[in-house]
This record gives structure tokens, C-alpha cells and sequence, in this order.
């Protein structure tokens, strides 16, 4: 919880700065390099490591961050130095969700049993962008463990129109029928 809250803190702060200086786009860009890199199980281990000199690693960093935004790595060191880096995900995390509030952007997880062709997608972009009266950032995922339909996730709301949940419904009001009548 601790980690998340300073993500949040974090990408608040940052977020304020990168308003200030109009880029508030770009930083997000150049904090989504960080997150890639830091999702490098190796990488990111090599940033934790006690025996290794901080100086170390914050020259590693230099190296790796290098086209990224001075403040940006600035931010990056000062987590390293604080062995926080695990909150460097939080605030990726944060800084997009105030980066969308802020250009009116939804992101929007569609699940299906299997991959969508573009003319479906588009249907879907449509259909939600109708939904949340907002521009959608549409990802898509493949979970044949739903059998069939899809799944729609829109920030913590969640539409199920999957075969499985269908099934399940089908399958409870069932065993509730049968235990009304024994």
C-alpha cells in the first residue's frame, strides 16, 4: 500500500511539472520507456541489489534512460536512491490515469475467446466511445477460458457478456431452483 501511495504522490508531482512545461505527453512516453525497462526482471533485480554502489546503478540507469527527459530520470535516480524502484510501476500507472483524465481519454480492456479483426474492433471503439462519451484507448486480450462473447472492462465497471458467465448464470439459478423445489 505504501508503494502505491508514493506512486501516486510521485506521478502527481511529476505530472504537475511536466503541466508546467507542456509536455505532459511526452513525459508520459518517456516514463512508459521506464516502466519497460524497469519490467526486466534482471534489470530491475540489478536495481535492488544491496552489494551493488548506488552510483553504480544510477550510471546504468544514465546509460539505459539516456533519450529520456532529464526530470523524468531524475525521478528515477531519486527512487533509486531510496530504494523505492518498485514504486516506479505505480507511478507509470498513476501519471497515465492522470493523463487521461486530463486529455478526456478512456482505457478500455475488451477480452475475447478469440482475436478480433478490425472490422469487429472498430464496432467495438465505436460502441464504447458511445458508452463513455469519451475517446477510447481500446486493448484487447485473448482468454479462451470465456468460451465465447466478450468481456468489457471500462475502468472499474465491468460488462460481461462472455459464454462462461452466461453458463454460470445458467448453472446457479438452476441449483436455486432445484433446492427451492427439495
Amino acid at each position: 500500500m505504501a508503494q502505491q501511495l508514493s506512486g501516486i504522490r510521485y506521478a502527481q508531482a511529476i505530472f504537475d511539472l511536466a503541466l508546467e512545461n507542456n509536455q505532459v505527453e511526452q513525459w508520459g512516453e518517456d516514463l512508459a520507456v521506464v516502466a519497460e525497462v524497469f519490467e526486466d526482471a534482471d534489470f530491475a533485480a540489478l536495481m535492488k541489489h544491496a552489494d551493488m554502489p548506488a552510483a553504480d546503478k544510477l550510471a546504468a540507469t544514465a546509460s539505459v534512460l539516456a533519450g529520456v527527459n532529464s526530470l523524468v530520470r531524475n525521478l528515477v535516480d531519486l527512487l533509486i536512491s531510496k530504494n523505492s524502484v518498485d514504486a516506479l510501476a505505480g507511478v507509470y500507472s498513476s501519471y497515465t490515469e492522470l493523463l487521461d483524465s486530463h486529455l478526456g481519454r478512456q482505457r478500455v480492456e475488451i477480452t475475447t475467446a478469440v482475436p478480433l479483426e478490425s472490422a469487429e474492433t472498430e464496432r467495438i471503439n465505436s460502441f464504447v466511445t458511445g458508452l463513455v462519451r469519451r475517446e477510447v484507448v481500446l486493448t484487447t486480450k485473448v482468454d479462451e477460458s470465456i468460451l465465447g462473447g466478450l468481456v468489457i472492462q471500462i475502468g472499474d465497471r465491468l460488462l460481461d457478456g462472455s459464454t462462461k458467465a452466461r453458463l454460470d448464470g445458467l448453472r446457479n439459478r438452476l441449483h436455486t431452483e432445484i433446492a427451492a423445489s427439495a
